[in-house]
């Protein structure tokens, strides 16, 4: 066995595992334990949670709420954190943004966080950056639990009952209303508990290591490049096949994401998609001929349709030769996999037999495909695998990729194997 590739752990029972159910024995947390703080507002109010937690001990629960659907971007607008002999803290990072203090006061404790990609960037913004993080998430896929939401996971594991209908509500709303907050507290009560009780399962499963190597390159990523051509993503434009179409969905997409971000408002909200492809495909030379759409009927976008029109408008008048591509720009991505076959039949063959590797290892291990290895790196290793093809080469191209180690132990010497007998 090649130095690079780690022993496969042998698949192990452990308790709510095997079919990731819940059980019917599940008691509803409905009230927190030490009652629902007062939320922090003020400098003042901030410096007694600051010295509370620097006083209290072990890891620290947290928690972020955005106002996703309602609010232009992912600014933060509550911040929860609970920790022993501290109890819980519900921050209002509008009202107190700077929370480095609170950050510095916590060390290089580990922060105890469920799905933690998409609060750390928040936190970050308010000057909480963590010297160790533990995903309660990510542990629970390389444990290979069915369902990974926090309410799912804190009811399989510790028989408790998360209420989560205030999941998706606007936490810009000031002030925020008693239930709600009450929500938020209940949020972190357990995380503690339940980061014990799954480090406890990872290492029964032989997978802790992986699981630090994971939770370490979540803390440490960077944050993602800007889009190309971010307007390419309007849901629906894939019926469209005219250039001067896209270049509509395009103009209208601007011209929304600008009324979008200086009234701070969703974009979905501003203007749906919808209505973009609606444009796009009907081509409206006037305001009479825009409103007679259907997605453009509506009181409040009739009552903007002139702003929608001179957008369109722009997107008419652009010369051909200035038009974008109805295919995309060029990328240094790999086509789509289903053309392979006919444009490179090796890489074809490569690409299965290394998907039939991983999907092998999956179902062994109980790890999710796409934890084992992100899709993007295994086709791009495919369609352009380093030469010589030999497990060292394959090993550096998934570490240049974002892989970690204990990915590239269990896949490095199997892929390069593999791709030698498929030629």
């Amino acid at each position: 066995m090649s130095t690079t590739q780690s022993a496969l752990p042998e698949p192990t029972q452990v308790p709510g595992d095997a079919a990731g159910g819940v059980s019917a024995d599940v008691v509803p947390l409905t009230e927190p334990a030490d009652g629902l703080p007062p939320v922090v507002e003020t400098p003042a109010a901030l410096a007694l949670v600051v010295e509370a937690f620097a006083a209290g001990t072990g890891p620290v629960a947290a928690d972020a709420e955005r106002a996703s659907g309602y609010r232009y971007g992912q600014a933060t607008y509550l911040v929860q954190l609970r920790r022993a002999g501290a109890g819980t803290a519900l921050v209002d990072p509008v009202r107190v943004p700077d929370l480095s203090a609170l950050g510095e006061a916590l060390g290089d404790a580990e922060l105890v966080l469920h799905a933690a990609s998409q609060d750390l960037p928040g936190l970050a913004e308010h000057g909480i950056r963590p010297a160790r993080i533990f995903d309660t998430e990510l542990a629970a896929r390389l444990l290979g639990m069915e369902r990974v939401g926090l309410a799912a996971v804190v009811a399989d594991v510790l028989g408790l009952g998360l209420a989560k209908e205030h999941s998706a509500v606007d936490w810009s709303t000031r002030p925020l209303p008693e239930d709600w907050l009450r929500y938020a507290a209940l949020d972190v009560e357990v995380l503690v508990e339940l980061r014990d009780r799954l480090a406890e399962r990872l290492e029964v499963a032989g997978k802790a290591d992986w699981a630090a190597q994971e939770f370490e390159a979540v803390r440490l990523a960077p944050p993602p490049a800007p889009r190309v051509d971010p307007w390419r993503r309007t849901s629906g434009m894939h019926v469209l096949r005219e250039a001067r179409q896209m270049a509509v969905v395009r103009s209208l997409w601007r011209a929304r994401d600008a009324s979008a971000r200086a009234r701070d408002v969703s974009p979905g909200r501003v203007l749906p998609d919808r209505a973009i492809v609606a444009a796009a495909r009907t081509l409206p030379r006037s305001v009479p001929q825009l409103v007679a759409i259907p997605e453009f009927a509506g009181k409040g976008t009739r009552r903007r349709a002139a702003y929608w029109q001179h957008a369109i408008d722009e997107a008419l008048a652009l010369p051909a030769e200035t038009l974008p591509s109805v295919r995309g720009p060029r990328t240094d991505a790999p086509p789509p996999p289903r053309g392979w076959a006919d444009r490179d039949p090796a890489a074809a063959r490569r690409l299965t037999v290394s998907r039939d590797i991983v999907t092998a290892l999956s179902e062994k291990l109980a790890v999710p495909v796409e934890n084992l290895l992100q899709p993007d790196a295994l086709r791009r290793l495919c369609w352009t695998p380093p030469q010589p093809t030999d497990t060292e080469s394959v090993a550096a191209f998934l570490r240049d990729r974002g892989a970690r180690e204990w990915q590239v132990g269990l896949l490095a010497e199997p892929i390069a194997e593999a791709f030698g007998h498929s030629g």
